[in-house]
């Protein structure tokens, strides 16, 4: 990218040029431009691909721990009324 104070000292070797050198001048800096541009465009792109990878896996981990949090409250419910069920038979008074 050219600098402003660079394209200033620049202004009077390009009006030497005349109007089609200015033209051309203009268009070589326009590609140049466009270039530095396409390749912020391409790397972003890039990045987005690699956040989209990185993405898909944590949300691949949490949907698995998930999982594996809920099949451990099962089990713990499902303990946990074993516990009760064991209590009342351990406290259990015919008697009454």
């Amino acid at each position: 990218m050219i600098a402003a104070e660079t394209m200033g000292a620049m202004i009077p070797d390009i009006a030497s040029l005349g109007a089609a050198g200015l033209m051309g001048m203009m268009w070589l800096w326009e590609r140049r431009q466009s270039y530095a541009r396409d390749r912020q465009i391409r790397e972003a792109h890039e990045r987005i691909l690699r956040d989209e990878q990185r993405l898909a896996k944590l949300t691949q981990v949490v949907e698995q721990s998930t999982a594996a949090l809920t099949r451990m409250n099962e089990s713990q419910r499902m303990m946990a009324d074993a516990l009760r069920e064991l209590t009342r038979e351990i406290h259990y008074d015919p008697r009454r």
